[in-house]
């Protein structure tokens, strides 16, 4: 694989089990290219630790007053010289192509686990948590993968350097061959502890990370509330955490680096000490030693890559870990199974062996996972809550609770229920059904573009408007009748006469959205958001709460929209609001994770007490001293709630 082949076409399903296993998922991929840039490093190391012998050549060559031979290791000098600037230009190429290649195929791998999991991502794992992955980490495994190159070639170098010694002159040569392997070995007690603190580190920088994005992303909340030097303050004492962390980090690592100068240094001194004996007593000649010496000096070169992959592992293993945690979340959970792919400790041999082996596919496509023979289509059921929108109408959804109105959404979508915090009897929930189907079950490309889930916090990417609205879709809704159904007029405007003073072009469609949309009110940004969700007009359109940052009268013109575009098309739409409750064609009250009435906003208002006390945000005072004879106030409540419906319209 070459960096201008980048992306991959496909990046491979990944081993997941834990973190070594995954670098050596990643390894394997890229045998090739490890076997190349071993193949220049031990081009380049064999002709560097051959200058000794060059050296050694030369030096006795003057001893005996022999030009020709000293002719003879000039010119041996000048030729290693040319092969080891080219070893090593070579090497860096081969190592670096690893590098990148590996940390796009991690990413590639991330980006797809993004995809697969949606908005459901970052409720399994913390969003600092993603982003330090996604950048660090990548970038440590991408370090392991170059370095291990270049250890292999310098393993490879020092043994057969060793053992050339030992053969040409044995009395120095077994002084080397016994103090190299211990040299390398030495710091192998400091790892441990250095590898705590990296990871204890890189621990706190993610929580660093996480709360800065928190406080970016709440920044408006943070001013209007005069939060800002509270979280300033919160994060100035994690920043600290981090700088201490990272010096005694930095500690630990610099003492490794002393022991990897210092203890060489000792066996070299050893060596001239012994060899210059031998040469006192006439048993080896000058030449010789200084043979050995040269030897052992370039040996040193090589001994810094074992520091360099020993650093490279204890850095990248806990990321590849975490990376693979990452890459190990499933889209389904139906089978009652975690998120996280795991094993179950009391299985039997055989049944473990297949637990790995469904662990270790990344993907979020269960093995067994159908392709539907057409297109989806039909009602959509939750078998969890008896929630039931039939085909081709406008139903409504009233909750009362956000977050299980958020629950529900995302299993109408195909997403399993996280059973996070306050959740823990939904792990495992059934997968809802499109037409008797499953969607866990079919391929994630069919569900998606069967059901789309907007959630309430919907996210818009910087970029023109046009970019904006250029999303999958079927082709029947232009972006104008989103726009229009939306209720994105004033929207237009704006953006036209910003257009027009940044480019002198009044056209909103090339005009750009900053990140988030962040230049825009939070009305503004709901409004693109449901344009976008409308443009793609899918056979199923889940909204959570789409109108919750508008008006009443824009609101009741976009329920008139949006019920006049999707006709014909299956349409939930999670909201407690009077004015689109009245548009909707059937509402579904949903208390408590069941679904207790079905029927028309104003049966459901003259019927159900609880339905009511919901939509009219009664509280439970003001319902008891109604006592039995409320009646009375009830047909005025909803006459009151009536009365706005039809002054917004």
């Amino acid at each position: 694989m070459h960096i201008r082949d980048l992306p991959y076409p496909d990046p491979g399903r990944p081993d997941v089990r834990s973190g070594p296993r995954f670098l050596f998922w990643l390894g394997r991929n890229q045998l090739g290219g490890q076997v190349k840039a071993a193949v220049w490093g031990l081009v380049h190391m064999a002709a560097l630790v051959s200058f000794p012998l060059a050296i050694g050549f030369g030096v006795q060559a003057v001893v005996d007053r022999s030009g020709s031979r000293l002719a003879m290791a000039g010119a041996l000098m000048v030729g290693l010289t040319v092969v080891t600037a080219l070893g090593d230009a070579m090497l860096h190429r081969a190592a670096v192509t690893n590098w990148i290649t590996a940390a796009a195929r991690v990413q590639q791998l991330l980006a797809r686990k993004a995809v697969e999991l949606g908005s459901a991502l970052t409720r399994k794992v913390a969003a600092g948590e993603v982003v330090a992955v996604s950048t660090g980490d990548v970038e440590k495994i991408g370090w392991f993968v170059e370095a291990l190159s270049r250890f292999t070639a310098a393993a490879i170098t020092t043994v057969a350097l060793c053992v050339a010694l030992v053969l040409y002159q044995p009395a120095l040569g077994v002084v080397v061959a016994v103090g190299v392997p211990a040299l390398a070995l030495a710091v192998l007690p400091l790892l441990p502890r250095a590898t705590r603190r990296a990871d204890d580190q890189r621990e706190k920088a993610g929580r660093a990370t996480e709360l800065a994005s928190d406080t970016v992303a709440g920044l408006r909340v943070l001013r209007g509330i005069g939060g800002e030097e509270l979280f300033l303050g919160r994060y100035r004492n994690a920043s600290q955490e981090v700088r201490v962390a990272a010096v005694r980090s930095a500690r630990m690592w610099a003492l490794i680096a002393a022991v990897q100068v210092a203890l060489p240094g000792l066996l070299l001194i050893g060596v001239v000490w012994y060899g210059t004996s031998l040469a006192r007593k006439g048993r080896i000649e000058v030449g010789e030693l200084v043979t050995v010496y040269s030897a052992v000096t370039f040996l040193l070169f090589p001994l810094r890559h074992f520091e360099e992959i020993a650093m490279a592992y204890s850095f990248s293993r806990p990321s590849a870990r975490r990376a693979a945690r990452v890459l190990a979340l499933r889209r389904s959970s139906a089978d009652g199974e975690d998120t996280v792919a795991t094993t179950d400790p009391a299985a039997t041999p055989d049944t473990a062996d297949t637990a790995d082996t469904t662990a270790s596919v990344d993907g979020g496509e269960r093995a067994e996972a159908r392709e539907a023979t057409g297109p989806l289509g039909g009602d959509l059921y939750d078998p969890m809550s008896g929630m039931l929108a039939p085909s081709g109408v406008l139903t409504a959804v009233v909750c009362g609770d956000p977050d299980a109105a958020g629950r529900l959404a995302d299993r109408l979508g195909g997403h399993p229920a996280d059973g996070g915090p306050g959740d823990e009897d939904h792990g495992g929930a059934p997968s809802a059904l499109l037409g008797g189907v499953a969607l866990d079950e079919v391929a994630l490309a069919t569900a998606r573009t069967a059901v789309l889930v907007q959630d309430k916090d919907p996210v818009l990417l910087s970029g023109t408007l046009a970019q904006l609205l250029d999303v999958p879709r079927s082709g029947e809704v232009s972006a104008e009748k989103a726009l229009e159904a939306a209720q994105c007029g004033d929207v237009l405007e704006a953006l036209a006469q910003a257009s027009a003073a940044d480019e002198g072009d009044a056209d909103p469609m090339r005009t750009r959205i900053t990140e988030r949309g962040r230049s825009l009110s939070g009305g503004q940004r709901q409004r693109l958001a449901l344009a976008r969700s409308l443009v793609t007009d899918p056979e199923v359109l889940v909204l959570d709460e789409p109108t919750s940052a508008v008006d009443s009268h824009t609101e009741a013109r976009i329920a008139d929209g949006v019920r006049r575009l999707r006709t014909g098309r299956t349409t939930i739409v999670f909201t407690s609001s009077p004015l689109v409750l009245d548009r909707a064609d059937r509402v579904v009250f949903v208390p408590d994770g069941e679904a207790a009435g079905v029927g028309t906003h104003r049966e459901l208002l003259g019927t159900d007490p609880a339905y009511r006390a919901v939509v009219t945000r009664e509280t439970e005072g003001e319902s008891a001293a109604r006592g039995t004879g409320a009646a009375g106030q009830a047909l005025a409540d909803i006459a009151r709630i009536e009365e706005q419906i039809e002054e917004s319209a």
